[in-house]
C-alpha cells in the first residue's frame, strides 16, 4: 500500500492497555497508534482526522505529561451530537486512539478493561467542542478543533469544484491531491501549532 511519505513523519502514540496486557494482544500492554492507522479508520486523510489525531495528542498531553497515557482512562464528552457535523468523524479517531467506545462498547471483563459509554455526545455542560477527563484522578481540560488555524491553499476549492463534477483534467486532479495533503501535512508536522489547533 503506498501512500504519502509524511504520515510516517507524524509522532504515533505510544499508550499503555491494560485490556491488551491481560490477554496477552501485546507484550507488556504497549500500544502504538500512528496517523495512517487513523487514515485507515476513516478511509481518508483530511483536516478533521488530522485535527483530530492532534485533540488526542493534545489532551495526552496535558492530562499525563512525561507519564504513558492509559487507554480506557480518559472519558470523551462532546456538547454536539453525534450527528452535527463531523462530531462523529472526531468521536471516531478519538475513541479509537484513546480506547473509548458509546454505549456499544466493550463492557469489561469482571468489572475491569471497561470502553463502554467513555464517548458521550450531547452533553450540555462541556464548554467547548469536547471534553475530556481521567477518570483515575478527575483532571480534565476541554479543546475546540480549529482548523482554521491552517488554511488550505487558495486554489484548492476551485479544483475540488471542478473534479466533483468531472471536469478537472488528469494533472488538475493531482494537483488537489497534492494541495489538499499538503495541508494536513503542515497540520501534523508542526507541533508547534497544535495548541493553536486545539482551541487553546
Amino acid at each position: 500500500m503506498r501512500y504519502p511519505e509524511f504520515y510516517d513523519k507524524v509522532e504515533p502514540f505510544t499508550l499503555y492497555d491494560g485490556l491488551s496486557n491481560f490477554l496477552g494482544a501485546t507484550e507488556g500492554g504497549i500500544i502504538e497508534i500512528n496517523y495512517l492507522d487513523c487514515v485507515k479508520l476513516a478511509g481518508h486523510s483530511c483536516p478533521t482526522v488530522a485535527g483530530s489525531y492532534i485533540l488526542a495528542k493534545t489532551a495526552v498531553k496535558k492530562l499525563y505529561g512525561s507519564q504513558m497515557a492509559h487507554r480506557s482512562n480518559i472519558k470523551i464528552e462532546f456538547k454536539e451530537q453525534k450527528e452535527h457535523q463531523v462530531t462523529g468523524v472526531i468521536g471516531s479517531v478519538l475513541g479509537f486512539i484513546l480506547g473509548a467506545s458509546d454505549s456499544g462498547g466493550f463492557s469489561g471483563i469482571g468489572g475491569k478493561f471497561n470502553r463502554r459509554s467513555l464517548l458521550e455526545y450531547g452533553v450540555e455542560d462541556v464548554n467547548g467542542m469536547v471534553k475530556f477527563t481521567r477518570l483515575d484522578n478527575g483532571s480534565c481540560i476541554t479543546l475546540t478543533l480549529d482548523t482554521s488555524a491552517v488554511p488550505g491553499n487558495p486554489e484548492m476549492k476551485p479544483l475540488m469544484q471542478k473534479a466533483l463534477l468531472n471536469q478537472a483534467t488528469e494533472e488538475e486532479k493531482q494537483e488537489f491531491k497534492k494541495l489538499w495533503q499538503e495541508r494536513v501535512e503542515f497540520m501534523l508536522t508542526n507541533p508547534q501549532i497544535w495548541d493553536k489547533i486545539s482551541g487553546i
